[in-house]
C-alpha cells in the first residue's frame, strides 16, 4: 500500500467522524506498511478538548506497542495537524506525518507555522501535506455546510421567550439589495435562549472574516453595499444583529440591555463562529462595544476599518451633537427611523428606508431603541467606562494590527472631531479618510469604503474590484 491508500483508511475514519457529529478528521498510525491503529476526532463525545484523531491514534499505538515512542512510525491525517498535536507528534519521536487538507486557521505544518521545521528541536519528523487534499476536505466542507444550515432553521426550532418579541418574517421579505440566506445562533450563554441573527456569506474556510458590526437604530441591512465588495474578494463576511435589532430577538423591557451583556454576546458569539483573520467594521455602537473586542483575543484580529464611532471611556464630556441625539430620543420614543435615514441619506430610496423600519413594527419592538442613548458611558464610573478605557491603552499601545478611519463629515453626532480624539488611541491609525457628502450612517455610501479597505488591507485583490 503507498500513501494514498492509507489516506483512504483515514478518510474513512473522517466519514466515521463525520456520522457521529464531530469535526470530521481521521487518523491512521502505519508500522512496516501494517496498520497499528485508527481513530477519529472525538472531543464532543469524549468530552475532551484533547481528542484530536491524531493524539488518539498515538494513544492507541503506544499502548498497543507498549512504548511511547514511535520513532519507526508513519501518521496519515486527513487535516494538516495542529499545534498540539504537532507536538504530541513530535514528543512520539514520530518518523514521519503525512497529512491531506491544508488548515489555514490553525496549521501547524506550514499554513500558518511549521513546528517541524524549528533546528532548535531535538527531534524533526519529517512532514508531508497535501495528500488527497480535495477529497480530505470534502467532509470538512460537508460538516460546517451543515452547521451553517442547522443555525438557519434554529429561529424556527426555537421557543420564543416570555419576556421578549420576533420580528415576523413577512416584515423582511423583498427588501432591496438585502438576498441573503439567515442564519441564526441561541445557545449563548448570555443569549439565555434568545435567538440571534446573523448573515455568514463567503467560504466558511476563508483565511479573513469581515466582522460588520452595527449601531443603534441599524442592524445588518446597514451592510448591504459592503458585503459583496468583501465575498467578491474571496473573503467571509459576518454580520451579526444584535439583541434587540433587526432578525434577532427583542426583550420588552429596556432594563433587559446593558453594555456588559451586549459585549459578552458579542464576545461569545465570536467564540462560539471561532472567528479568525478577523477584519473588524465598527460604526456607531458597532464601535463603542465593538473597539474593546480585540484586546480579549487579540490573535483573531488582524485589522480595524473605523467609521463614526468613538470610544466612550467617561474621560471627555459626551458630545453636543451626542446629547441632542439622546435628548431627541427621550422626547419622541418612537421616532420614525426610516426618516432619521432619510435625512441623513436623500439619496435612498423609500423602500430602502422602510428597509430601516421593518425589525420594529410596533412599540413592543423598540425597547433596544430607547435602552441604547442612555448606555452611552458619560463619566468614570459609568458602566462600560473602565473596560472602554482599558480597551483605549490596548489600542493605544498593544494593538499589532492595521488600521482604516473614514469619517462622514455631516455627522452632527460623532462627526470629525470626536473621530480625530478616538484616532489618537489607536496605533499607527493613517490620517483618516474624509467623505464630505455622508452623515452618521456612514455605511450607505459602503462600496466606496470597501473597495478602499480592501486595497488597504489586501492589495493582492484589485484584480477582483471594478
Amino acid at each position: 500500500m503507498n500513501d494514498e491508500d492509507f489516506m483512504q483508511l483515514a478518510l474513512a475514519q473522517a466519514q466515521a467522524a463525520l456520522a457521529a457529529g464531530e469535526v470530521p478528521v481521521g487518523a491512521v498510525l502505519v508500522r512496516d506498511g501494517q496498520v497499528i491503529a485508527q481513530a477519529h476526532n472525538a472531543p464532543v463525545a469524549q468530552h475532551d478538548p484533547s481528542a484530536h484523531a491524531e493524539v488518539l491514534v498515538l494513544r492507541q499505538a503506544a499502548a498497543k506497542l507498549g512504548n511511547y515512542r514511535l520513532d519507526d512510525c508513519t501518521l496519515y491525517v486527513t487535516l494538516e495537524p495542529c499545534t498540539m498535536c504537532a507536538g504530541a507528534i513530535l514528543n512520539a519521536r514520530l518518523g514521519k506525518v503525512v497529512w491531506g487538507a491544508p488548515e489555514p486557521k490553525t496549521g501547524a505544518c506550514g499554513s500558518v507555522i511549521d513546528v517541524f521545521a524549528q533546528p532548535q528541536l531535538n527531534h524533526q519528523t519529517i512532514n508531508q501535506g497535501h495528500v488527497l487534499a480535495e477529497q480530505c476536505s470534502l467532509p470538512l466542507q460537508t460538516f460546517f455546510k451543515q452547521q451553517r444550515l442547522a443555525h438557519k432553521s434554529q429561529a424556527a426550532a426555537t421557543r420564543l421567550r416570555d419576556d421578549a418579541v420576533r420580528t415576523p418574517d413577512s416584515a423582511f421579505t423583498e427588501l432591496p439589495g438585502y438576498p441573503w440566506e439567515p442564519n441564526y445562533i441561541s445557545d449563548l450563554p448570555s443569549l439565555n435562549g434568545l435567538c440571534m441573527h446573523y448573515l455568514d456569506e463567503g467560504p466558511a474556510d476563508a483565511e479573513v472574516t469581515w466582522l460588520c458590526l452595527h449601531g443603534n437604530p441599524a442592524w445588518s441591512y446597514l451592510y448591504r453595499h459592503m458585503i459583496p465588495v468583501f465575498t467578491s474578494a474571496g473573503h467571509r463576511v459576518v454580520a451579526p444583529d444584535m439583541p434587540g435589532f433587526g432578525k434577532s430577538d427583542k426583550p420588552k423591557k429596556d432594563s433587559a440591555h446593558s453594555f456588559e451583556w451586549h459585549r459578552n454576546v458579542l464576545l461569545e458569539f465570536i467564540e462560539a463562529l471561532d472567528l479568525r483573520g478577523v477584519q473588524l467594521v465598527v460604526q456607531d455602537w458597532g464601535g463603542i462595544l465593538g473597539l474593546t473586542l480585540p484586546m480579549a483575543q487579540p490573535w483573531r484580529y488582524q485589522s480595524l476599518l473605523v467609521m463614526n464611532t468613538t470610544l466612550a471611556t467617561g474621560e471627555q464630556p459626551l458630545s453636543e451633537g451626542f446629547l441632542a441625539w439622546k435628548k431627541m430620543c427621550e422626547d419622541k420614543p418612537l421616532f420614525d427611523v426610516g426618516k432619521l435615514f432619510a435625512r441623513g441619506n436623500p439619496h435612498l430610496s423609500a423602500d430602502e428606508c422602510a428597509a430601516y423600519n421593518a425589525p420594529f413594527p410596533d412599540a413592543g419592538h423598540r425597547a433596544a431603541l430607547k435602552a441604547f442613548p442612555p448606555m452611552v458611558p458619560s463619566d468614570v464610573d459609568s458602566p462600560g467606562a473602565a473596560v472602554s478605557r482599558d480597551a483605549a491603552r490596548f489600542l493605544k499601545h498593544e494593538w499589532q494590527g492595521r488600521s482604516v478611519m473614514f469619517i462622514g463629515q455631516q455627522d452632527p453626532v460623532l462627526g470629525e472631531p470626536v473621530m480625530r480624539q478616538l484616532q489618537q488611541h489607536i496605533r499607527a491609525c493613517p490620517e483618516p479618510i474624509l467623505l464630505p457628502h455622508a452623515g452618521h450612517f456612514v455605511q450607505e455610501h459602503g462600496r466606496q469604503i470597501a473597495v478602499r479597505a480592501l486595497r488597504s488591507f489586501h492589495p493582492d485583490t484589485q484584480g477582483v474590484l471594478t
